[in-house]
């Protein structure tokens, strides 16, 4: 099922256990714009190469729309919608003043030198430039880009549009990012996971955590659980994973992935493919990488009793029903990741200020948002015996609804 689809599925369960109406229902799913784009550039050895970029804008009711943009092969418009609408929901359950749009172009990185991808950078914004702003849509890292990405976005948009640091966010410290951001879906992976094990009577400290993905949201999830006092029994990235019931040491692990430039082959446990790890014993498990990973064949033979999405729709519909009859909570990625997007909201913030914030500030302020929000969606649950998935897209629907109303249809 494509990503798009299974975003719309969600959606609709939830706006029709609203009644929100056929009218309403049509008008919140239908994206504002859908922009594709042909770049082509001349490679290193001085042949045309060509690309397919996107960009969807889902919904600007709530404010300008915010999304992250990937280079990855797999990169379609189906899935770039599926992602923009994902967006929409997620700022409005932690209630930051954006709307939903993603990006992406269809590539293999790792086939391009530094001078293309940047070369490949600038001509999309040359590209999407009159559509995008800091007022209008504000790009962000994703799969496969990067704070230096973010940098080349800025400065040649700031060519067209004057000096303009507030067009992305997740840029380098030097130009204007923010304290905290590199670690901020991971924070909040972390603060939502303290908040659903106080439900269930536990903590942290007392639970077994696997974590598939070892990019910027695993690593960090895996550090911060591990400094809170988490057993980390699996970790895994693209080229596979390494298994220790006893636990890992995750700061020897670091050093290794950062010399090796994979958690494969780390001596302190077994080797695990991405597809086991899925399956290990453990309490939490913490899907950190791509979507639709947890299917309805491997769904029943997952063993952990809560699943934290720390990546965009891990879970297809057919295994979120499985693990629904079975008694697993899964909180939603609209919820769960949505750390990163919230310190995105506080770098804008500063960029329009002029100002710069304390990493302390910034991750006083991560935590007081992540909290409200989970304790909102849980409320919704237990009042009207719902999953958290479907009480999180209520809470978010609600919103997106009643703005878009207000502003006139």
């Amino acid at each position: 099922m494509h990503l798009s689809d299974a975003t719309h599925h969600y959606f609709k369960k939830a706006a029709r256990i609203m009644d929100v109406g056929e009218r309403i229902e049509t008008l919140l799913a239908t994206p504002l714009r859908e922009v594709k784009v042909s770049i082509s550039i001349e490679a290193d050895n001085g042949e045309i190469r060509t690309f397919t970029g996107y960009r969807v804008q889902h919904d600007n009711s709530r404010g300008p729309m915010k999304g992250g943009l990937r280079y990855h092969p797999d990169v379609n418009g189906d899935e770039v919608l599926g992602l923009a609408s994902l967006m929409t929901w997620k700022t409005a359950v932690v209630n930051v003043p954006y709307g939903g749009a993603k990006g992406g172009i269809a590539l293999d990185p790792t086939q391009l030198s530094v001078k293309e991808l940047e070369r490949l950078t600038r001509k999309f914004v040359d590209q999407v430039q009159d559509v995008i702003g800091p007022t209008r849509d504000i790009p962000a890292p994703d799969i496969n880009t990067n704070p230096q990405v973010m940098a080349w976005i800025m400065d040649q948009y700031s060519k067209y549009h004057g000096h303009s640091p507030a067009v992305v966010t997740g840029k380098p410290l030097e130009l204007y990012g923010s304290r905290g951001r590199d670690s901020a879906t991971g924070r909040g992976l972390l603060q939502v996971a303290r908040e659903i094990l106080k439900d269930v009577g536990s903590e942290v400290k007392r639970n077994r955590f696997a974590v598939q993905g070892f990019g910027n949201v695993g690593s960090h999830a895996a550090r911060l659980l591990y400094a809170d006092g988490g057993k980390i029994v699996a970790v895994s990235d693209m080229h596979g994973g390494v298994h220790n019931p006893e636990g890992l040491d995750v700061p020897a692990l670091f050093d290794y992935a950062r010399k090796m430039g994979t958690v494969k082959g780390f001596a302190g446990g077994r080797h695990v493919t991405n597809e086991e790890l899925l399956t290990v014993d453990c309490d939490v498990l913490v899907p950190a990488a791509m979507e639709n990973v947890l299917t309805d064949e491997n769904a029943p033979h997952v063993r952990a009793k809560i699943i934290l999405e720390g990546a965009n729709g891990p879970c297809t519909p057919q295994a979120d029903e499985l693990f629904e009859k079975r008694g697993v909570l899964v909180v939603p990625d609209i919820l769960a990741n949505a750390g990163g997007v919230t310190v995105s909201y506080f770098e804008w913030v500063q960029n329009l200020q002029h100002v710069s914030w304390e990493e302390e500030r910034v991750n006083t302020e991560l935590e007081k948002v992540m909290r409200e929000a989970y304790e909102k969606v849980a409320a919704i649950s237990r009042t009207r015996k719902l999953p958290l998935r479907t009480s999180a897209y209520v809470l978010a629907i609600g919103r997106v609804g009643k703005a878009t109303v207000l502003r006139g249809i």
